[in-house]
């Protein structure tokens, strides 16, 4: 049974990724058949085509290694001064840039000449390369709420789970008391298990994080304390210790290290909890900043994944993760004992994270990344306008071509480090449990 759920769990992810493909390539192609591009192709997956068909002129299929999509588009890069490729050259980069502006033009047709993508205003160019991303974040977004409010998600609550008898500094690693540990101002208050704080010092207490930040403030205060016992309330009184407790970001997140502040003594219960709106956009805002951050410390984590790929150290749970061992998390959450649907919501979870990866990624601006095309039409905007204000000739669209050896530099970092994250994902994986 449980074989049989790993197997479901890593279908329901692989149909996820193929829809999000899929989804992130429709923006492309909408967008590029209402600026009158033509598109041959619009494919999901790499390699061998295992279904096709193709109506009016563009061809739609399936490859078989569902790693990725593409659309084709007629005249990704402008003509060299021969009208369509340079001259031969001796020189490989030279050859990248020759080889790159051939292919935007072998699929050529007589009318194509007011069909091609270089030949389309800048501003349209950038919506055609930006529809692929947005898409991701449009279905990051969705799905993020789906989950959110309607499925909600395990968090502390405010409902006592237990009541620590003494005062323990949260560095002691230890739950037992000694002699000489002072009674916690919880036991002292005669605060139970299932109690339902509902307000603390007058504020109310719906939230746990409101009531986590109203402890740790009110050090060396006295106050009091509503909970709902048995379907009554019932008001305590709590003199608030200061002790060592762990520290927590700005939205409320448990991060490494100690600080001084405010400590009752009680552990919260967790529980599935609907979020609000606003709540959800916050939760979300919060996402997008630590996908930001991963990015950005991306380079500093291949040491410690080449370890754990080779070396046999431990994987750390924010490595990076690729397909595989996204799929093998997918997995494993629907071997979890927990409800169905917390499985079903947790599934989501990790397709829009995927998602809003994708995003993200998809607009650095590298090529062949859509935002490396993005970045070559808004310099081309850029200088077009400043030759207009100037009154300079125009320029001429910006020949993205002669990038093209660093976008294979760039291609070839990410190849690599594919492979790496394939093999620490098959050797030494993440795990959730």
């Amino acid at each position: 049974m449980t074989t049989l759920m790993m197997i479901l769990g890593i279908v329901v992810f692989a149909v996820g990724l193929l829809v999000s493909i899929a989804w992130h390539e429709l923006g492309h192609l909408s967008t590029a058949k209402l600026f009158g591009i033509r598109v041959p192709q619009y494919m999901v997956g790499f390699g061998r085509t295992i279904w096709s068909r193709k109506k009016g002129e563009t061809e739609y299929g399936i490859k078989a290694i569902p790693l990725g999509g593409y659309i084709r588009m007629i005249g990704m890069f402008p003509p060299g001064k021969d009208g369509k490729i340079e001259s031969r050259s001796t020189s490989p980069l030279r050859s990248m840039v020759e080889d790159a502006r051939s292919a935007a033009f072998e699929e050529l047709q007589p009318g194509d000449e007011t069909r091609l993508f270089y030949t389309r205003k800048p501003w349209k160019r950038v919506i055609v390369m930006f529809a692929g991303p947005f898409m991701n974040l449009i279905l990051a977004i969705g799905l993020f709420l789906t989950v959110l409010m309607g499925f909600g998600i395990t968090q502390q609550t405010n409902v006592v789970s237990s009541v620590s008898p003494c005062v323990i500094k949260a560095s002691a690693n230890r739950d037992t008391c000694k002699a000489s540990d002072a009674e916690s101002p919880a036991h002292a208050a005669g605060l139970k298990p299932k109690d339902k704080i509902v307000s603390f010092d007058g504020v109310p207490t719906g939230k746990w994080n409101t009531l986590s930040d109203e402890i740790r403030k009110s050090a060396g205060k006295t106050v009091p304390i509503v909970v709902e016992r048995d379907g009554k309330r019932k008001t305590l009184t709590a003199t608030i210790v200061t002790n060592q407790v762990v520290k927590k970001d700005s939205s409320g997140r448990v991060v490494d290290g100690y600080v001084p502040a405010g400590f009752l003594g009680f552990t919260a219960a967790t529980g599935v909890v609907h979020q609000d709106f606003g709540d959800s956009v916050t939760w979300m805002t919060d996402r997008v900043g630590d996908a930001v951050d991963n990015i950005v410390a991306l380079p500093g984590k291949i040491p410690a994944l080449w370890d754990a790929a080779f070396d046999h150290a431990p994987r750390k749970p924010d490595s990076p993760m690729g397909v595989v061992g996204a799929a093998r998390v997918g997995g494993e959450i629907f071997t979890m004992n927990i409800p169905a649907t917390q499985q079903l919501a947790m599934a989501l979870m990790l397709v829009a994270g995927f998602n809003l990866s994708l995003f993200l990624f998809n607009m650095l601006p590298l090529l062949p990344l859509d935002g490396g095309h993005i970045a070559g039409a808004l310099w081309e905007s850029l200088r077009r306008n400043v030759a207009r204000v100037f009154r300079r000739p125009d320029p001429g669209p910006f020949d993205v071509a002669k990038l093209m050896p660093v976008a294979y530099v760039v291609a070839g970092v990410f190849v690599c480090f594919t492979l790496l994250v394939l093999v620490a994902d098959v050797v030494n994986p993440v795990k959730i449990s």
